[in-house]
């Protein structure tokens, strides 16, 4: 093909003029109009990962508790007693900037049927989200829509959402990071594919019908957003409907139940041309789809509108012949459509007709495998610059501690979760507020679950490779405050454009961090997402923000702690010797207004055996209390440690210059009752991890002494400082 045919395939569907090249080298032919229309979507970037799979690769993804690994709708890891955890990350940031609830409220959908694609029940949510000042109209305009949508879907679903974090940055004022997971509990023997199989199954499309909604959806998630278009991309958001996804949910359990699934997958981006392509890639087969059969809700829809329409709550089913009228029948007395659409083939290839002729007759591995691009990477210019150690004026450390209590990624978050419903289910143990979220698996007690979502923008912007391993180390320390083992790993990895090559550089960096740490942890990456070109008009992008789920086994779910003080007279100790530093940190940037500096060293070996040492300490018993040190430092975990359990603390300070503010990896504010000290320094020593004793949990204030001196640095009234520490609003 010559470069002018090339060149206006790719103007008239969307394909660059490099991808419309690599179909006509695929196919041996230009595509026609519907077949260009499902490549682009298809090779567009939030589905095809053209940028970003050559380095996914290096992720860690294997583990014996493995069941699915990346490739599948989700990520599943066996967690004993015969059941196994379905989990899985994604982002709606696009969405979400152009129509908060919406955006929001259907990627919480989205996440939903991804988990219920594996044939689990979802149990949980959890959301991670960015914005700008809040003291802004648009952000906080923004901040109060996602809010809603999380919470008008995720409650109305019956799905509760137990824990998440809230960062605001003026990075995110123009492009909102609504990140959301799901986990969900499967028999491990039970496990559905979206691998299709079997020549002369029927293909079934259940659930609610197509209409013109998010049409184009996924090619505008991988696009700069431009104001001037904003009008014109809300009819790339989906609507969703949380009543019709709860129906979903229990047809599809039952119909799992009732025998002769074969496969499953959610219709999310790119709607039926995705979820048959990679359905029939994924099996080896192909397929043939009858567009005049699709439930439609809207008149005249043309084929290309019926193939790309992202359309929620549906979903597409290979069924057995015998089976088909049975499962139809289950969705139709949920009040759902369910009808055949289609035939699993032998010859690979994926045949669309509408009208009773052939309208697009493509390999389905040439639509599901997009050309893998290896972009140009270098440092950002600046980076050395942004390493040089912070400068740091005077201040008074009672003033600092406030104010890092006041800032929104310190302050409480109940003004947000608040509005969801977190105990819906019965299964909730750790509510949202804590170190990690905690679960019961009430198919098998007393084994439980914890959930957490952690991102660090500030490390990754200064070192993206110590900031993303210091993520993942973060994120396990939360679970090791509840008694969890880190088993399962997804995330969501948001960036600017990948054609910067600062920007790629930094994507490579962090996943090498990441990386690191997983593979310490030996805790596998089991699924997540990719979002790139998170970048307003001009080219302003977000901070580097990889943000992390991690799943973790709690054996006994009455055997966790909570992150306050508890009583008092008990010991108080920090555990762990990892590096602390003021570079990056969040005292840098209340202090100096710019959290310049490089991160702390993670040193993974360190980090985890401290984390083991409290995962054990916690799982028998001898703590009272655990509470990982994080933003803030040891300053800010105390006075955290102070709130939650309604005690004042006296404590002498540990040496060392960055000791109040410091943040690092590894390190926990412990109690402990007298009598079980001795306990816990066996426990310690028997690890290899150093401890301090640091006072005692007594009165009704935090007072915080340098070493050797008579007079305390810090002593604030616990009531102050929880003044202080609820002032965020949403």
């Amino acid at each position: 093909m010559s470069a002018v045919r090339a060149a206006g395939a790719a103007t008239r569907a969307g394909l660059s003029a490099r991808d419309a090249a690599e179909v006509y080298a695929r196919l041996g032919r230009e595509p026609n109009a519907v077949e260009a229309r499902m490549l682009a979507v298809m090779w567009s970037e939030h589905c095809g990962y053209k940028h970003s799979k050559t380095a996914l690769r290096r992720l860690p993804g294997r583990s014996p508790r493995v069941v699915s690994g990346p490739g599948e709708n989700a990520g599943v890891v066996a967690i004993g007693g015969g059941w196994a955890l379905a989990f899985k990350m994604e982002s709606h940031n696009h969405p979400s900037a152009v129509d908060p609830y919406n955006g929001a409220a259907t990627g919480i959908g989205g996440i939903i049927r991804d988990i219920l694609a594996m044939g689990a029940r979802p149990v949980a949510l959890l959301d991670s989200l960015r914005f700008g000042p809040l003291d802004e109209p648009r952000p906080r305009r923004l901040a109060a829509g996602v809010v809603a949508g999380i919470a008008g879907y995720g409650n109305a679903i019956g799905v509760p959402t137990v824990g998440g974090e809230l960062r605001i940055d003026p990075c995110y004022r123009d492009i909102p990071l609504v990140n959301v997971a799901c986990l969900g509990l499967v028999r491990a023997d039970r496990v559905v594919t979206a691998a299709a199989s079997g020549p002369g199954n029927v293909v079934l499309y259940v659930g609610a019908r197509t209409g013109r909604d998010g049409i184009g959806g996924a090619a505008f998630a991988s696009a700069e957003l431009d104001e001037t278009q904003a009008a014109a991309d809300r009819a790339s958001v989906q609507m969703g409907d949380p009543f019709a996804g709860k129906l979903l949910i229990e047809a599809t359990l039952q119909a799992l139940e009732a025998g002769g699934v074969v496969a499953m997958q959610d219709m999310g981006a790119a709607g039926l041309t995705c979820a048959a392509s990679e359905m029939a890639s994924r099996g080896g087969v192909g397929m043939t789809l009858d567009l005049d059969r699709v439930p439609l809700r809207e008149p005249a829809m043309r084929p290309e509108e019926i193939l790309l329409s992202e359309s929620q709550e549906r979903m597409l089913l290979v069924v057995a012949p015998a089976a088909a009228a049975t499962v139809a029948a289950i969705y139709r007395r949920w009040g759902l459509t369910a009808e055949v659409v289609g035939t699993v083939t032998a010859d690979r290839r994926l045949r669309v007709l509408a009208g009773g002729r052939v309208i697009a007759d493509l390999p389905p591995d040439v639509l599901a495998d997009a050309p893998a691009y290896d972009p140009p990477s270098e440092p950002p210019a600046d980076l050395h610059e942004r390493w040089r150690p912070p400068v740091l004026p005077e201040v008074d450390p009672t003033d600092v501690l406030l104010r890092l209590l006041a800032h929104p990624d310190v302050a409480g978050k109940r003004a947000v979760y608040q509005q969801y419903d977190h105990s819906v289910g019965i299964r909730t143990v750790v509510r949202p507020g804590d170190d990690a979220a905690v679960l019961r698996v009430l198919e098998a007690p007393p084994l439980g679950v914890a959930l957490v979502a952690d991102g660090n923008a500030r490390w990754c912007a200064a070192d993206p490779r110590r900031g993303g391993a210091l993520v993942v180390l973060e994120a396990a320390a939360n679970l090791a405050c509840v008694g969890a083992e880190p088993v399962a790993v997804t995330d969501c990895l948001n960036f600017g454009s990948p054609e910067r090559p600062a920007v790629y550089w930094t994507f490579v960096e962090t996943i090498e961090g990441i990386a690191e740490a997983c593979r310490a942890l030996d805790a596998p990456v089991v699924g997540g997402n990719v979002s790139f070109y998170n970048e307003a008009e001009g080219g302003r992008a977000i901070a580097p923000t990889p943000v992390v789920g991690l799943a973790g086994v709690v054996p006994d779910v009455a055997r966790t702690v909570p992150a306050g003080f508890q009583r008092a007279g008990d010991l108080i100790a920090v555990v762990g010797d990892g590096e602390a530093s003021l570079g990056a940190s969040l005292y840098a940037q209340v202090v100096a207004g710019r959290a310049r500096g490089r991160p702390a060293d993670p040193a993974p070996a360190r980090a985890v055996a401290a984390i083991a040492c409290v995962r054990d300490a916690v799982r028998q018993g001898v703590l009272a209390s655990a509470h990982d040190c994080a933003d803030g430092g040891l300053a800010v975990a105390l006075a955290e440690a102070c709130m939650a359990g309604g005690h004042g603390a006296a404590v002498t300070l540990p040496a060392g210059p960055t000791t109040l503010f410091g943040e690092g990896p590894g390190r926990f504010v412990v109690s402990i009752s007298p009598p079980q000290y001795g306990v816990f320094e066996a426990l310690a020593r028997a690890r290899g991890v150093p401890f301090c004793a640091l006072g005692r949990v007594e009165g009704d204030r935090l007072r915080l002494t340098p070493p050797g001196a008579r007079a305390a640095a810090v002593e604030v009234p616990v009531d102050a400082l929880r003044a202080a520490w609820t002032s965020l609003e949403v």
